[in-house]
């Protein structure tokens, strides 16, 4: 097909729920490593992948190479036959949990059915169907998913589910409370205790969170956040369930999964994304005891995949093989500083936060009144994209860059990034100046 085939086919036969970006959607070709081309031969240097997903680089010949045997050995039984490749991928990563504590696997095709699977066994284990979510957080597309996420942008009419309460993020910089940490003594995860005692029966299922919110626009907790959350969760019966849907496999540096980072055990973890470089997978890990609960016939079709199942080892198998867990904090960290000196150059930075390779950009007009920049927002991304680079969006306001290149990446190209990024960043202030 022609590009513009492409594009008509797009437009008259997929649903307008699927968006895109730019003003003129990009139509991606081919990939390698950390770049991609358009159907036009250009080539793009990619420090979103795929929505978080491109974790140790596109069509990693490493990973390429083992699934292009499986797919000669064996492609597809589903789960009710029994496959080395699912059973050593759910070994493998009970090996990886924090405290090796969560030792049972359930395998699903992406971060919504890994959610889902995660609410289910918490209310079958607790007995109690409320569950307490995060606003600005998200959790998926389905019905549950999206009553579950904490944003209305992201929540369609007839999608929500009843047994759902929202709790308020760490968003510092935003401050719902109007404090500032540490003087205001982590109020945001103290009131989860009022939440409860206001807005349920008392009991509850859990709380599903983030460590860091990815649509949310990275939105990172202080250390004590988590620790405080989970205390009064299951104080009051219910379960802490960490959605790693983003931050898992080193991408927040130095540790396997980001909740790593807070010191918080979750008793159910989920996650999807950069395990499988792109191939479709999702997993909820949870103790032995917790997934206990969830008996009879539970089936996910596709789940467990012997190819996708591969993929997702080969991925652990680089990213430790390739010591990147070590690359994301210390080439995170230099992306940092980069990012920190674009902010003291253009006065439309209003913060960075984030954690090792996941970093954000919150953009605003008046760094004192802290609002929102999201026209200029998608200039930016209009401006990155003409200087060939690719970068996210999201925050409540749709005023957020969000960079997440490969756990491979070097600094040559996080020095080209800041270089685009600063030209278009400038371009974008010059045009609001005049």
């Amino acid at each position: 097909m022609t590009k513009p085939d492409i594009l008509l086919a797009h437009r008259e036969h997929l649903f307008p729920a699927v968006f895109h970006y730019y003003r003129e959607p990009l139509v991606i070709a081919r990939a390698r490593d950390q770049f991609v081309w358009d159907a036009d031969g250009n080539q793009y240097l990619d420090f979103f992948g795929g929505i978080v997903t491109i974790s140790v680089g596109h069509c990693n010949a490493e990973v390429t190479s083992r699934v292009h045997e499986q797919l000669d050995r064996l492609q597809h039984v589903s789960t009710v036959f029994a496959t080395e490749p699912q059973a050593a991928l759910a070994a493998r990563i009970a090996s990886l949990t924090p405290g090796r504590q969560l030792s049972k696997c359930f395998f699903t095709n992406s971060g919504t059915e890994a959610n889902e699977t995660a609410i289910l066994t918490a209310r079958c284990y607790t007995g109690s169907d409320e569950i307490i979510a995060l606003r600005h957080s998200y959790h998926g597309r389905s019905a549950l998913g999206m009553s579950l996420t904490g944003q209305d942008a992201w929540r369609l009419p007839g999608a929500t589910q009843p047994g759902v309460v929202r709790a308020h993020n760490a968003y510092c910089y935003r401050c719902p409370f109007g404090l500032a940490y540490p003087s205001c003594e982590v109020r945001c995860a103290r009131d989860v205790e009022e939440l409860i005692r206001t807005s349920t029966r008392g009991r509850v299922a859990g709380v599903i969170a983030e460590p860091i919110q990815g649509v949310g626009g990275f939105i990172t907790p202080p250390p004590e956040y988590f620790r405080i959350v989970a205390e009064i969760v299951r104080r009051h019966g219910g379960l802490f369930i960490c959605d790693e849907v983003q931050t898992a496999w080193g991408r927040t540096g130095g540790r396997w999964f980001g909740i790593e980072h807070w010191g918080v055990t979750p008793d159910i973890i989920t996650s999807a994304k950069g395990l499988g470089n792109g191939l479709p997978i999702g997993v909820t890990v949870a103790r032995a005891e917790v997934a206990e609960a969830l008996r009879g016939v539970t089936i996910s079709t596709f789940g467990g995949n012997p190819v996708a199942a591969t993929a997702a080892r080969a991925v652990i198998d680089f990213i430790e093989g390739h010591n990147l867990l070590v690359n994301a904090a210390e080439t995170g960290a230099w992306l940092r500083g980069q990012l920190e000196e674009l902010r003291e150059k253009h006065p439309l930075i209003g913060e960075v936060r984030g954690m090792g390779l996941m970093q954000a950009v919150e953009l605003v007009r008046d760094r004192r009144t802290k609002e929102p920049a999201a026209a200029e927002t998608l200039e930016v991304l209009e401006a990155a994209r003409e200087n060939r680079l690719l970068v996210g969006r999201g925050g409540m306001y749709g005023n957020v860059l969000r960079v997440t290149p490969p756990l491979n990446i070097g600094r040559e190209d996080v020095e080209e990034f800041a270089r685009r990024l600063d030209a278009g960043l400038a371009r974008v202030e010059a045009s609001v100046k005049s």
